[in-house]
């Protein structure tokens, strides 16, 4: 497959790496040739400096070619533009990136679509959604939904007081239809766990489970349950306008912003929200603002370390549940070993959704697990794959690979060694983003 990105920036830069990986063509393509320095000899990619919008450095690029292209620059114009050339030179399918939420409405999108741009992708949306999501329960890391919740997938770090701490597998304890245990992130490592591997304190541990078993899960896991109604923001970020328009109406939530033309901006947008102009840094200011009567303390301004040092403040004054938007890649498992709480990264998130279109297996969704550097995928099975011809236990699927459950004419079912997969039914699936395309030929 020949891919073509368009923009260097945070998230191009990131979805080259991660399509390197694979066997693809793969040409990064931005207007400056700092951006691109050194990428090529790094990675196995080529560069190329030119305009994503110029007929001839497309051209030169070998658009005519191209599989997919992908437009992720800053400017959303130039994305749009870039898609609709890239379509007409002769590139099969487009996706571009996009700042303005009417374009995601279905009629817009069909708009589009007939104008040569495929796909549209807004990472800080998709930031913000993720974030109201961890909002909604309290007591999770991070809690993804599929077929309409018919099976949810929580992360939940276990604490000293958890019922399921040192019980291996094989021993039968863990065996229940209520919930099933996908994987374990453990310090840097992510682990799939087999019948000797048991939970210890401190671990991200991955359930996917029916909604209504839920409470069984909290009560495993040893947690506490509370409701989120006070949320103060820290940044006045398109990803915090984003999730004060994604929050039920509930949430009170209050935004400190250390720059002044930002905190007038966003106040004249969100009139029924209070907007502070503090420094989000200085803790006397925090307290002053009422931080040890809050609930959840989310950090999203542009500022990695920024966002890490103030969720640890919070923690620290007693705020029990605190978000991260931590942009930069290497800081993420400096942030889990400091347990700051949820990890959101929108490039991440952004390439996860990318990626699924270079796969060939029919594919509704994949997801990244930010903390656990892995993926959740649901294939949704045709007629006649292979995962259908046997018993789950019958198979010997590729390491790193782990079948949560699957969604049945709209009902969620754990898998076990005895589940046989149907056509039609939408499968859920966790493993290292390595092990994708080993698992998609089953579902073809």
């Amino acid at each position: 497959m020949k891919i073509i990105i368009a923009g260097a920036g945070d998230v191009g830069t990131h979805l080259a790496k991660l399509l390197s990986r694979e066997n693809f063509d793969i040409l990064l393509l931005d207007e400056e040739p700092s951006k691109l320095k050194d990428l090529e000899s790094t990675y196995d990619l080529i560069t190329s400096t030119g305009s994503p919008t110029s007929i001839s450095d497309l051209k030169e690029a070998g658009i005519q070619s191209a599989d997919l292209f992908i437009a992720v620059t800053p400017s959303e114009s130039i994305n749009m533009t870039a898609c609709m050339l890239a379509t007409n030179l002769g590139a099969k399918s487009t996706l571009s990136r996009i700042n303005n939420y009417e374009y995601l409405l279905p009629k817009n999108r069909e708009f589009f679509a007939q104008l040569g741009v495929n796909h549209l992708i807004y990472p800080e949306v998709l930031a913000a959604e993720e974030i109201a999501e961890s909002l909604k329960t309290s007591w999770l890391r991070q809690n993804l939904s599929f077929c309409n919740d018919a099976l949810i997938l929580v992360g939940i770090k276990v604490r000293s007081n958890a019922l399921i701490l040192n019980k291996k597998f094989n021993t039968g304890f863990l065996n229940n239809e209520k919930y099933r245990i996908v994987a374990i992130k453990r310090a840097n490592k992510t682990i799939i766990p087999l019948g000797s591997d048991l939970l210890l304190e401190n671990d991200l541990v991955y359930f996917i489970c029916e909604p209504k078993e839920l409470e069984s899960v909290r009560i495993q896991a040893g947690k506490e349950d509370y409701s989120i109604r006070n949320v103060m923001i820290l940044g006045a970020s398109k990803i915090a306008q984003k999730t004060l328009q994604t929050l039920p109406s509930h949430i009170s939530c209050k935004v400190i912003e250390i720059d002044r033309a930002k905190s007038y901006s966003m106040a004249e947008k969100f009139k029924d929200t209070l907007i502070i102009n503090v420094d989000g840094r200085n803790i006397d200011a925090l307290k002053e603002e009422g931080i040890e009567e809050m609930d959840a303390f989310v950090a999203v301004s542009d500022n990695s370390e920024a966002n890490i040092l103030a969720c640890l403040a919070a923690k620290r004054l007693g705020v029990r549940k605190t978000i991260a938007e931590i942009e930069n890649i290497d800081y993420i498992m400096l942030a889990e070993s400091m347990d700051i709480g949820t990890v959101i990264n929108k490039k991440m998130i952004a390439a996860s959704y990318i990626y699924q279109l270079t796969l060939d297996a029919d594919v509704l969704n994949v997801r990244t697990l930010t903390s656990a550097d892995a993926e959740v995928v649901e294939f949704v099975v045709k007629k006649g794959a292979k995962i259908t011809k046997s018993k789950i236990k019958d198979f010997r699927f590729p390491d790193q690979v782990n079948i949560g459950g699957y969604v049945r004419e709209g009902m969620g079912f754990t898998v076990n060694g005895n589940s046989q997969i149907e056509a039609d039914d939408h499968v859920i699936i966790f493993c290292a983003s390595s092990a994708i395309r080993k698992i998609e030929k089953y579902f073809n």
